[in-house]
């Protein structure tokens, strides 16, 4: 279909971009810091350092990444935002055996991202729910915020879903609670294959027991 617009000053057709809504917004959110997003940022932390944590949403606040991810704006799919506290562990003080400077380590590195912890907590917060997966939205000196996409895999429309009703199966059960989404997937090794990546399949752990 061709279209016979033509611009204000008649000289012929009016040109057309070509580019989508989403496009735009994921341009903004690729360097937050660059755009609008930067303002926006500085009200809405202020607004959620006072919300409970894993507060469920009407929509999602990065629309783009979240359809990308395959949010659809249905029943049986909720969006949830959390916050996970930044930073590395300590190690428990000594009180007893020797002295504090022989304790070796000072701090321990956490085993699972931050992303992936948060998608834990709010399937612990939403029992009924699969997580489906989750990006990021922000962060501050102390937390950043996840938002989670979450699937009733018991409600009708989900099940009808040809493009949803995969995660209905026995299968991806409690799939977040084994590494099974894309932050899971990664904290494991298996975003590479090849030259690097040798020990990481079927896990770090069982590629222990192969015969070598």
């Amino acid at each position: 279909m061709v279209d016979n617009k033509t611009d204000d000053s008649g000289e012929g057709p009016r040109p057309v971009s070509g580019r989508s809504m989403y496009s735009y917004i994921s341009e903004a959110w690729d360097r937050p810091d660059d755009s609008y997003v930067n303002e926006l940022m500085w009200e809405r932390l202020i607004l959620w350092r006072r919300e409970p944590n894993f507060s469920r949403l009407e929509r999602p606040t990065r629309l783009d990444r979240a359809r990308a991810l395959g949010y659809k704006a249905k029943q049986g799919i909720i969006v949830v935002r959390g916050r996970v506290r930044k930073g590395g562990l300590q190690r428990r003080k000594i009180w007893k055996g020797r002295r504090a400077k022989r304790k070796g380590m000072t701090k321990i590195t956490t085993g699972k991202s931050l992303k992936r912890m948060a998608e834990e907590r709010a399937a612990k917060r939403y029992p009924n729910m699969e997580v489906l997966n989750s990006y990021w939205v922000g962060e501050d000196g102390k937390n950043v915020w996840y938002e989670i996409i979450l699937v009733d895999k018991h409600h009708p429309s989900i099940i009808a879903d040809k493009d949803l009703n995969w995660i209905c199966g026995s299968a991806h059960k409690n799939r977040v609670f084994r590494g099974k989404t894309s932050a899971g997937r990664k904290g494991r090794g298996l975003h590479w294959k090849g030259k690097g990546a040798e020990k990481a399949r079927p896990s770090v752990r069982a590629n222990d027991h192969h015969i070598k």
